[in-house]
Parts: C-alpha cells; structure tokens; sequence
C-alpha cells in the first residue's frame, strides 16, 4: 500500500505539502514514507539508500518541519562528504523551507572563503549543511555553536569514513548535546558504521530501500564490447545518433576525463570535466553551464560528480567501468531522475570488464544487455532523416520567403535545374558526415593480444596486462608464515624501471591489493596495469611503481588516503 500513499498522509504541515506540490512531487518515494513519520516521532534513524532515491527530501521535511522560525541559532546540522553535495541538499532544503517564513538555511564548506560563512552564521540560521572538516574549522574559531542542535544528519556516512573524517565526526557528535536526534544515511552499512550507531545513537529505528528498488526501473543498461581505442568513436556515435541533450560520462582517472574532454570537443561535441584538480570556482562554473545546457557532456570523476543533481540526464556512459558494484549504482542514478527514463550505457574493453559485467548484474540483480554498436549507415540514414524533418519543420514556419525564393529563382536562371539545386544544398548539408563516418570494426578480439589494454596498448603491453591481471588479486595466505599478502612475482629481482614504495599501511587496517591499486590509479592517473608487485605486511606494505611515476606517486598520494586512513608514502630504503 506504500504506493498508493501521499505527502498528505505522512503528517507533515501544510506549508511544506505546498511546496512539495509545488516540486512536482505527488507520492513519496519509500525511503521518504518510511523515513519522515520515524524522524516526525522523534527516532534516531539507520537509513540505507542510495543517490537517486529522495533521501535528502526523507530527512530535509522532518527538519525544515521541527525547527523553531523564533530561535535564530542553528537547530539542525548536516554533514556531507563533497562540497557538491552540500550545495545540492542545502539547495533542496531551500526549496522545500520556501513557504515556512522564517526558517533559513546556509551551506559552508572548504574552497570557499569563510569570511562570508562567518556573516551567514552571525545573521542567524536554524538549518546548517557543510562538510566535516569546515564544520570543525567554524566550531573551533566559536563561530558555531551547537548547543541548540537538536537533529544531526550524517549523508552518505560511507562515503565520509572511506574519505577520511571519521574523527572529525567523532568530535562533531561529541560536541552535540546529549538529547537530540541522530540520523545515518549510508548507502552500505560496513562495520565502522555500525560501531558509530551503537556508539552515539539511541534505539534507531532501521529503514532499508532493498537493492532491487536502489536500482531505478525506468533506467535502461546495455553494454557495448569495443576494442580500447576505439571507445571515444563509439560514445561520440551513440550520442550523435540518439541526440542526447545531456549526457554525464564517468572515467576512473582525472587523466582520462581531460583527453576524453579533448576528444569530445575535438569532435564538434560540448563537454566540460569535473574532477579534483579543479577550484570550487571552476567546478561550480562547469555544473552551471552544465545545468544549463551550454555544454552537453559532463565527463567526471567519482568523486567529483558527488552531488551532480541535473533532473534531465538522459544518458550516463561508463567510459571506464566503476572499480566497485556500490559506484555503478550512483553513477546510473545521475540518470532516470524525477521519474523520467534514461539509460545507462558501459564500455567493455576485454575478458575482465566481461567478468565484472556480469558481477554488476548479481549485484543489482538486473540483465545488463549486449548491444551492437552502430555502423557507418546507421548514422547516414539517422541523417538523412533528420534532415527530411528539418525540412518540413523550416516549411512548416509561416515567414517571409521572397529572398529565399528570389535566390532560387536566380539558380535557376543560371541553367540548373531543381533537382541539382536540392542536391546540391544536401551535399552541403550532409557532405561532412559522409568524410567523418567510416565504417570501423568495433569487435574486441578476445583471442588476441587487444584484450585488457589501454589506448596506447599493443600486443606485448596486451600480454603483460594479461599477465599482471591473473596475478593482481591475490588472497592472502591463510596458512600462516610471514604474515603477509601479496601479488605473485619473481622473487629474485623487481621488474626493470621499477621503483619501490614504503606505505605505513598493511593488514590491520585491512589493506586489499585492488585498495592499493584503485587509490594510485585513480588519483594519479598511473594506469593500473602499470603497478607491480605489492607485498602487504601487518602493519606496512610495499608496491612497486614505475620509476618515472615514483615521484608523482608520493607527492599526490602523501595529501589523499585509501579506506579512510591517512598515508605516510615514501621510497623504500630497503
């Protein structure tokens, strides 16, 4: 019957119920009918959901609803892990306050300067949004006070820890008085979750979307198998021949988000990156002509698109496939939004993306479809029909055509007929398409060395790929001996041009290879193929990096961490 309710069933007041309608918005989805009565009742919370299912609506009414418009200090507190998501929960919470007078929210977050948060604050809020560790820059310079906090929301709490806060929200909730409301909304619930639940909440009641409803129905997944090289032609085919009006397109590395950017524009196609590397001035700048329509493609990192809340996605591309199950559900859902369709479309470049495909579909318990991808004709006959279109939508228009018709009548004073006057305004229409389209054999020749490789592979590269990836998930041994976890390799001598790397990591902070692997590819742009031998002790661990990357490696990852847990990274004195 979750189906059949309404925002009017969910006893929330009539102001909000206004704005509610006023969004569009006629029945709550089920993390936000099983969500809002709990925190309207005073519950602590445990909500599992995922990006896409109306979560920030689910906590953001009973907040906007319980706060007192007289009391100008702040009464509600929510924590986000990207600057990103902040301004979008602090925007929909803005929306949805519009007709309650007097109650007032502010975002505050790094990147940004705080003088203006400072004054935000002063002026007086009942609702502050805002990442952990800007939080605790205001609560130390006493420009936040949380005596009057009565609710606490932890978004994306999974995400926060895998990040590195966890003891900036230890002290956040600390800080807190004793009698409030504690909210965790996670979209996994591993096991330092669960220790800050038993640690700071009181009785919480659990509400679980279950994974079939994490995965949007109205969202359609296909896969296309497409040798590595050759993926920028294909993605710019399906969008030039489905005419997406906006598409978000996810790599794994900041690397790859500027050359697919480049290549996009280099084909007459509008597209911005988002990643790390940019200001909060320049990311703001790129979602804003993104939001608008002035570019077309947004190609973005993980972390990066944290917070993209763009309702008419039509389309999201897994250039690279996601490094975990829990990314690929939050990249689909930038898609299908608001209940509209969408589709989700990923590139398969050899025998490993095929295994993960099909670990993709047991986690989301869906059939992700093989397609083919679209030849050179398919493309030439999407042309012609869309110009056969145009041409009745120009003839359509009731306007002066005397000009027109005098230059038609001045060909045909030159001797040309009409039909080389048609044909020739054709050509001129459709004669780039038919020098850029060539007819390109997209197979992926699994029997050869093409398989697993990057852009700029071959058949040797090809081999050592394969070579490193039957090796490069090791188990550990659970036989005992020198405690450590490791990929197989020659135990004589360290690849040539490798250099060797300490990291103050191992075991006991449950350090996996592919934790390894991902952190030094995804934030360097080291293709991970590229990563030797890793050796994990108990307490420390050893990888080898190619040499010319040595440096790279240490500088960029000295200021990130992998699991949460900050890294001390240098070469190896051994």
């Amino acid at each position: 019957m979750e189906q059949e309710l309404t925002f009017s069933d969910l006893g929330i007041s009539e102001e909000i119920l206004k704005a509610v309608e006023d969004m569009g918005y006629t029945h709550p989805s089920p993390i936000q009918a099983q969500t809002i009565p709990q925190l309207l009742e005073g519950h602590d919370v445990i909500g599992q959901a995922q990006t896409g299912t109306g979560k920030t609506a689910a906590f953001a009414i009973p907040i906007i609803d319980q706060v007192d418009p007289s009391v100008n200090k702040p009464q509600a507190l929510v924590l986000c892990p990207t600057r990103e998501l902040a301004v979008q929960v602090e925007g929909e919470i803005v929306k949805l306050a519009r007709f309650k007078r007097g109650v007032s929210s502010t975002c505050i977050y790094g990147g940004e300067a705080i003088d203006r948060q400072i004054r935000s604050l002063k002026k007086g809020v009942q609702i502050v949004v805002g990442t952990p560790g800007r939080i605790m820059d205001h609560m130390q310079r006493r420009t936040l006070n949380l005596d009057n906090v009565s609710i606490i929301v932890l978004d994306e709490a999974d995400e926060m820890l895998d990040m590195g806060f966890r003891e900036d929200i230890e002290m956040i909730l600390s800080a807190m008085p004793e009698e409030r409301q504690t909210v965790f909304f996670s979209a996994t619930m591993p096991k330092p979750i669960m220790d800050l639940t038993r640690k700071f909440q009181t009785d919480p009641k659990v509400v679980k979307v279950l994974r079939k409803e994490l995965t949007v129905e109205n969202i359609t997944q296909s896969y296309y198998e497409v040798k590595s090289p050759l993926k920028l032609e294909l993605m710019t085919r399906l969008i030039n021949l489905h005419q997406f009006n906006l598409s978000v397109v996810f790599c794994n590395t900041k690397r790859a988000t500027d050359e697919v950017t480049e290549g996009l524009i280099a084909r007459g196609i509008q597209a911005e990156a988002l990643h790390g590397d940019l200001s909060q001035a320049q990311r703001t700048k790129v979602m804003n002509k993104f939001r608008k329509g002035h570019c077309s493609v947004l190609v973005a990192t993980d972390v990066a698109a944290r917070g993209i809340d763009v309702d008419n996605v039509e389309v999201v591309f897994n250039y690279d496939l996601p490094l975990d199950e829990e990314n690929y559900v939050h990249r689909i859902g930038r898609t299908g939004r608001a209940g509209k369709s969408g589709m989700a479309i990923s590139f398969v470049t050899g025998r490993k993306d095929n295994f993960k495909i099909r670990d993709l579909e047991k986690f989301i318990k869906t059939s992700i479809h093989k397609l083919d991808p679209p030849s050179a004709t398919d493309l030439i006959e999407l042309k012609k029909d869309q110009l056969v279109k145009d041409v009745y939508k120009v003839l359509s228009k009731e306007e002066d055509n005397q000009l027109f018709e005098e230059t038609i009548g001045q060909l045909l004073a030159e001797g040309l007929s009409m039909d080389q006057v048609a044909l020739a305004l054709i050509k001129m229409q459709m004669g780039d398409v038919l020098k850029v389209v060539e007819e390109q054999n997209f197979e992926v020749d699994f029997s050869r060395g093409d398989r697993d490789r990057g852009d700029r592979g071959g058949r040797r590269e090809g081999r050592e790929s394969r070579d490193r990836g039957r090796d490069r998930y090791a188990k550990s041994d659970s036989r005992g001996g020198s405690g450590r976890e490791r990929i197989p390799r020659d135990k004589t001598a360290r690849e040539p041009n490798m250099a060797r790397l300490f990291i103050n990591l191992g075991k006991k902070d449950r350090i996996r290879p592919n934790d390894i692997v991902g952190a030094i590819a995804g934030e360097t742009g080291v293709p991970g193929r590229s990563i030797g031998g890793i050796d994990i002790y108990d307490n420390f661990t050893f990888v080898d990096v190619p040499s010319k990357d040595a440096d790279h490696v240490i500088k960029v990852m000295k200021s990130n961490t992998i699991k949460g847990k900050p890294l001390n990274i240098e070469l190896s004195k051994g």
